[in-house]
């Protein structure tokens, strides 16, 4: 790169406007200040360009890689456009297409040509820069947009929710099918629902309940990780956040991809406020409901709401019985429940040799022995007691 085309270069770099907000990174804002920055004051340019580097460490010290995720995640009008099916103006188009070249003749560049004014001897950080052709990547990940999906959910599979905003979880559980052993008839249901939402057929929100420690949770998980290079995502929800529910079908409804809102450990006490929010999501509120998503949730409890013996003798409600019944059938409402019952003793011990082997030690009477002993002891046979066991004779 020769100094007419750098000098283009750093020139048009402050003009970007669809991919404004990776030009305001704090690594670009630095990468421009230490551009503009006059070459007689070599001290504070040399800080700048240490600070420079700095700014990249989180990304492996590569500025090439910074440079992808940021385009990859930004979420500009370009790609909503472009996901949404929507007319995009020929300035917008030719725009993101010059930009994208911009960003592609940054790969191009080198400590020593950023450096090019630093006398001999002087020390220069290094990074790591690979010639990258952005256009040609970019316009790849268009054509396969409601799988590679844009902004925020390029970035995970897995996300929870803070403060109301939707966050990713980058160490997510990575689990899959091939850890399970048994259950397989209950796997099925909730895979053939989900690949049934990824087709764009009509899927059923789904309750996945019965004993503790089953495997209801990792069954959701495990079929997330198998469906996402299809575009899935799953956004988990703790149930006092259930108010944010029809805020986050707004924010999803017009996206590309698939979501599962996942609401783990599901129950409720007869006058939380939280029923009401859920209910309306289950029924299809048009302030609830998503064509793009369903809800998965997990309970030990079939009827989810928890009532007591004196909730059904309860004189001051004319319609007592219809308040019950209200209150009742909440797992009614979704489409689709999924019961995970206790293991037989059979099954336990399947499941005992399966993990016994994976770790390899060799299933023996001995072990079966040890294996029902620390069932009694946990109160119950399940795969999770099973698990437990086995990291206990490791």
């Amino acid at each position: 790169m020769n100094k007419q085309e750098l000098d283009l270069l750093f020139c048009s770099l402050p003009a970007v406007s669809v991919f404004r907000a990776v030009i305001e990174k704090p690594a670009m804002k630095t990468l421009c200040k230490f551009i503009s920055h006059d070459d007689k004051d070599m001290f504070g340019k040399m800080k700048l360009y240490g600070e420079f580097v700095n700014s990249l460490s989180q990304y492996g010290f590569s500025f090439s890689d910074f440079l992808k995720k940021s385009i990859y995640e930004d979420e500009n009008e370009y790609v909503i456009r472009t996901a949404n099916s929507k007319e995009i103006p020929p300035c917008l188009e030719n725009n993101a297409k010059r930009e994208l070249d911009i960003f592609s003749s940054l790969t191009s560049l080198t400590p020593e040509i950023l450096c090019s004014f630093a006398p001999k001897g002087v020390y220069i950080p290094s990074f790591i820069n690979e010639e990258t052709d952005f256009n040609r990547q970019y316009e790849l990940r268009l054509k396969n947009i409601s799988s590679y999906g844009y902004g925020i959910f390029s970035s995970a599979v897995m996300f929870r929710v803070e403060n109301n905003e939707i966050i990713p979880v980058h160490s997510a559980d990575s689990i899959d099918e091939s850890v399970f052993v048994g259950y397989e008839e209950e796997r099925k249901k909730v895979y053939d629902n989900t690949q049934a939402l990824i087709e764009g057929r009509p899927a059923a929100n789904t309750l996945l309940f019965g004993d503790a420690g089953t495997g209801k949770s990792s069954t959701v998980k495990a079929c997330v990780n198998h469906f996402a290079p299809r575009g899935l995502r799953l956004i988990e929800l703790r149930k006092d956040q259930l108010f944010s529910l029809s805020k986050i079908m707004d924010s999803i409804a017009e996206n590309p991809l698939k979501f599962i809102i996942f609401i783990d450990d599901l129950s409720f006490n007869k006058n939380d406020d939280c029923f009401s929010m859920l209910k309306a999501a289950l029924e299809g509120s048009a302030s609830a409901k998503a064509d793009n998503a369903v809800i998965y949730a997990t309970s030990n409890r079939r009827h989810i709401v928890k009532e007591n013996f004196s909730d059904r003798e309860d004189d001051n409600d004319i319609h007592h019985s219809d308040t019950v019944q209200e209150l009742m059938s909440l797992s009614d409402r979704f489409g689709l429940t999924v019961y995970f019952s206790r293991p037989n003793k059979a099954l336990y011990l399947d499941i005992i040799h399966a993990l016994a082997l994976r770790h390899g030690i060799t299933p023996d009477a001995e072990l079966d022995r040890k294996a029902e002993n620390f069932a009694l002891a946990k109160g119950s046979r399940s795969p999770r007691a099973a698990e437990q066991f086995i990291n206990s004779v490791i």
